[in-house]
């Protein structure tokens, strides 16, 4: 396989694929291999570097390098999910380490760590994260071993300070690790910043078309800690199929088109949703009166993604209503695809979510921003008539 321009941008990058084309064929498309075992040389070694697909795949690889460049880190790694990427850095700590989260977070990384990660032995304190006194405050000499942040912050767009937390945990030598998959490395670098790994659920906006489901890692350093790391997901198995591997790579390619599209859309519809009467307040991290949006200005230079969430006057039924009457926003868990999702996400939460019962979820698509609006000022206006 050809190898990209140093010079080529990462946008240009990531539409080539690294520029790499299948050198038995001259294919465009680079090819899927389903093998799951691999024939060693006649002196017993595998100086193809494939052993087993549970670890070795060629299909992996150049998704892997094209992350690993977008996000100028040192390695990636794939995983089956997002929620087995981000399990296996918590996995690859020791039973009494002390580890910080957001009090807001994704649902089901916060329901497992309250959950299984405190029966295995791990201490884990929640936090609010945007607020540097109460991170200090939680961290603990000689016994915190990472602090995990998510920004934005799922469902209220939160903004934490990573280099400000940076600071924070390297007194210390704590690792930091950052889910920036709503952020995407269009829209920010958390390496670049200090973070130790970044996290993505691939299902998102790295694969955008809602038909893959997908996690990765990406680390600054190839230190002990990212070995136990690829450790744990060799002899976890929480590996991709080829094929969906081949399935992220094909929406990778238009990565930087979609989410500054989805980034656009969402900046408009948050600026004109917060003038409708039906509509109580906007979190989005683009408005200029939101918590945190010098932060965003700062570490998200290339938009304010795709998210947005907004809190409907009437309360609960209200909000539900208005979800049962759009008709262009599907109702829909997941987000980062092509169409724009709408959710009730107190309802998916359940009993102990901090998510207000007001509260509807967007994920803004690529459709016509204008149509976007009419369809949600028609459902609002029927929830309130």
């Amino acid at each position: 396989m050809t190898t990209r321009s140093n010079n080529w941008s990462v946008q240009t990058t990531s539409a080539q694929a690294l520029g790499l084309i299948d050198q038995g064929t001259k294919s465009l498309v680079l090819p899927t291999y389903s093998a799951t075992t691999y024939q060693r040389d006649a002196d017993n070694q595998y100086t193809s570097g494939n052993v087993y697909s549970r670890d070795d795949n060629p299909t992996y690889k150049p998704v892997e390098a094209l992350l690993t460049e977008l996000e100028e880190g040192a390695e990636s790694l794939l995983f089956s999910s997002g929620m087995a990427a981000a399990v296996a850095v918590f996995q690859a700590l020791k039973p009494g380490d002390h580890v910080i989260a957001p009090k807001v977070m994704y649902w089901s990384l916060r329901n497992w760590l309250l959950g299984f990660a405190r029966e295995w032995g791990l201490l884990v304190e929640l936090v609010d994260t945007t607020d540097l006194k109460a991170v200090e405050a939680a961290i603990q000499p000689q016994q915190t071993r990472l602090i995990w942040l998510e920004t934005p912050g799922n469902p209220l767009w939160t903004v934490s300070d990573i280099e400000a937390i940076v600071s924070l945990a390297k007194a210390d030598n704590i690792l930091l690790a950052v889910d920036s998959t709503c952020a995407t490395p269009v829209l920010s670098k958390p390496l670049t910043l200090g973070a130790d790994i970044v996290m993505h659920s691939a299902t998102k906006y790295l694969n955008g078309h809602s038909d893959v489901i997908a996690g990765a890692l990406v680390t600054k350093r190839q230190d002990d800690f990212w070995q136990r790391i690829r450790s744990l997901r060799k002899h976890g198995g929480a590996v991709l199929s080829p094929q969906d591997a081949t399935q992220l790579l094909r929406g990778m390619r238009t990565l930087f088109i979609r989410v500054r599209e989805s980034s656009n859309n969402a900046l408009w519809l948050a600026q004109q949703l917060q003038q409708l009467p039906q509509v109580k307040r906007v979190w989005y991290p683009g408005l200029t009166d939101f918590p945190g949006h010098e932060i965003a200005c700062r570490q998200m230079p290339g938009g304010f993604g795709g998210m947005l969430s907004i809190q409907v006057e009437g309360g609960e039924q209200a909000a539900i209503t208005t979800a049962a009457e759009t008709q262009l926003w599907k109702r829909a868990t997941s987000l980062g695809g092509v169409e724009s999702l709408i959710e009730h996400r107190a309802s998916v939460e359940g009993a102990g979510s901090p998510v207000p019962d007001d509260l509807l979820r967007l994920s803004t698509g690529i459709e016509s921003a204008e149509d976007l609006l009419a369809d949600l000022k028609s459902a609002l206006e029927y929830a309130h008539h």
